[in-house]
């Protein structure tokens, strides 16, 4: 289906207060946990990642936690790795919206071979030229396969895409990239850079929480981490046995849409105590006061459930979205900060040096 450059502009827009809601919800309750330990004589620790501008001169700053050592630019444009279609399939039922394929790629010819883990994105360089007759730029997109691949040979990797669409002066428009992998077959060959990224690793820590909000291909990197997390040929592999709380919270227009829908639904009922799937799907179903349902209302809805997790140091937040989502967050959060007397210049880079706050924007 087409989509002109209004609804492509309305989409994006209309995933703002779905985010928005989800940092004033988080924003709230950190700034409840600031006015508890102030009244209570306690210091907000380094382990809670909150550091307001009112903190006293004995307090110390919080020190970025080390990274584990993760491949990177393995491959450039100049000199990419020639990958080989394995598969190419649609994850979307009868009746939805738009098109979405599952793309799984041999990487085997490269040498080096390239590896990557849960987190990070790869740039696919499309065949052919632009109008300037000069070869495509490259597309990032983030990885929706473990390290170890669908195969679990560790020699593939798997994206998920949506082919971008839109109308202009009364033409439509195809995404060059994101069609060109749509319409793309098995065993052609395919330019891929990377691996890039480091914002959204999952921590080593086999205890900690992760709560997980994606819309629609934004579902990528959250794949990857509940296959390593509940997949069963990769808990027998992996040198990793996760214990703690896993909720992801995807949102869809509607339910042929939902993604992945069928692998969520089995991890939760094989793993009831360590995974929970809450759905919002916006033209089914009605929120508390008769509007759509997106992610912000289901998080209302387990507010308190949340805010336990969150106060865990041990809990992770992972979100995907828009870049065009990022100034309305900033205003929404600016605000709110203002009104209880912290700059969301000063706390938010706090947050995000303890990596519980971990944004992937396109």
């Amino acid at each position: 289906m087409a989509y002109s450059e209004a609804k492509v502009v309305v989409g994006g827009l209309a995933h703002i207060p779905i985010v928005v809601g989800v940092f004033w919800l988080i924003q709230s309750f950190i700034l409840r946990r600031i006015d508890a330990n102030k009244s209570s004589g306690e210091g907000i620790t380094p382990s809670q990642a909150v550091a307001p501008s009112s903190q006293s001169a004995e307090q110390k700053p919080l020190i970025k936690p080390k990274r584990p050592n993760v491949p990177v630019n393995t491959y450039k444009p100049k000199t990419p790795c020639l990958g080989t279609v394995v598969e190419n399939y649609s994850l979307l039922k009868d009746g939805a919206i738009g098109r979405v394929n599952h793309i799984t790629f041999d990487l085997s010819e490269g040498d080096p071979l390239l590896k990557y883990v849960e987190g990070q994105s790869i740039g696919i360089i499309p065949a052919g030229e632009d109008a300037k007759g000069k070869p495509h730029k490259l597309r990032l997109y983030s990885i929706a396969s473990t390290r170890h691949g669908d195969n679990m040979a560790g020699n593939t990797v798997s994206l998920c895409v949506r082919q971008l669409q839109y109308e202009k002066d009364g033409e439509t428009i195809n995404g060059v990239c994101s069609s060109y992998l749509c319409d793309i077959n098995p065993g052609e060959k395919v330019k891929i850079t990377g691996p890039v990224g480091k914002e959204m690793l999952l921590p080593e820590d086999e205890n900690a929480n992760i709560i997980m909000l994606a819309t629609g291909t934004g579902i990528a990197p959250m794949r990857t981490y509940l296959r390593r997390m509940f997949e069963p040929a990769e808990r027998n592999k992996n040198n990793w046995n996760y214990k703690g709380k896993a909720w992801l919270f995807m949102g869809a227009p509607k339910t042929a849409n939902l993604l992945y829908d069928a692998d969520f639904e089995h991890y939760e009922k094989t793993f009831p105590n360590n995974f929970k799937y809450t759905k919002a799907i916006s033209r089914e179903q009605s929120n508390s006061k008769g509007g759509r349902m997106y992610i912000q209302d289901r998080v209302l809805e387990h507010a308190d459930e949340i805010f336990a997790l969150i106060e865990n140091p041990k809990t992770y937040i992972y979100l995907c979205g828009l870049k065009g989502m990022e100034p309305g967050i900033d205003e929404a959060m600016s605000a709110a900060a203002a009104a209880k007397g912290i700059n969301w210049d000063e706390l938010r880079p706090q947050l995000k040096k303890a990596h519980r706050w971990n944004v992937e924007t396109y």
